[in-house]
């Protein structure tokens, strides 16, 4: 059986790109490594210095878990890697926001509001025995942050990236290119939570004009868009009946 229609238009709109991603980490002000350097991004130490503010939302927001979706509910392009055991709790997605998620962690819709270039954000929840199997993101220009938020045993919660291995803490930082192959897991008994945030490559013109151009142009896919949609469709199923 052959590909879908789907993979035949992301493959080729990925081909396109790839004359773009060059002129991207020509300009870019950053590494091209898999991990970067924290003080790259000074942005996120405020992130950190609230960490355990946000991590009181989270507590909040984990009280109704089994009414969260599970990852490729909302977006159909992490099927391949995604089941129930990977649940998100969204607030910001490619121009979309999530009033009723904000308005449930007001402390941490804030601080994300503050992160420059930020794409998308929301709460990444890995039940226990959850692995992400080996993958790569499409687009040089985007980068991967995480904020450990509740890590039940740091030894036996990892992400590996480009050949690396790292594993979160809570109240620490981590960014990557997701454009790297990478895979995560959780070989714990208990629920593994990160701040889970893209922002875009900091980049000289021409590299910032392209970056956000191209990041323009996705949030107009029907991918993004079939995305919102079903988000939307949770809100009003379920969003704005939980408890407060």
């Amino acid at each position: 059986m052959g590909k879908p229609f789907r993979d035949y238009a992301y493959d080729a709109a990925m081909l396109a790109l790839k004359p773009m991603e060059h002129a991207i980490l020509r300009s870019s002000l950053v590494g091209n490594t898999a991990f970067l350097p924290m003080e790259e991004f000074p942005w996120a130490r405020k992130l950190e210095d609230h960490w355990t503010e946000i991590r009181a939302e989270l507590d909040s927001v984990l009280r109704y878990r089994d009414a969260l979706p599970a990852f490729h509910e909302i977006s159909a392009d992490v099927s391949d890697i995604s089941d129930e055991k990977w649940k998100i709790f969204a607030f910001y997605g490619y121009g979309f926001r999530s009033d009723a998620n904000c308005a449930r962690c007001p402390t941490t819709a804030r601080l994300l509001a503050e992160v420059p270039g930020m794409t998308t954000a929301f709460f990444s929840i890995l039940a226990p025995g959850k692995r992400i199997p080996p993958h790569r993101g499409p687009w040089k220009g985007v980068l991967r942050y995480h904020l450990g938020l509740l890590i039940p045993d740091p030894e036996r919660c990892g992400i590996k990236v480009g050949g690396e291995t790292v594993h979160w803490r809570e109240g620490e930082s981590l960014v990557f290119d997701d454009a790297y192959e990478h895979s995560a897991w959780n070989d714990t008994e208990h629920t593994r939570v990160v701040l889970f945030i893209d922002v875009m490559r900091p980049c000289r013109f021409p590299g910032s004009w392209i970056n956000r151009f191209v990041i323009k142009v996705v949030s107009l896919t029907p991918f993004v868009q079939d995305a919102k949609r079903k988000h939307k469709a949770w809100e009003r199923k379920v969003a704005t009946s939980l408890p407060s």
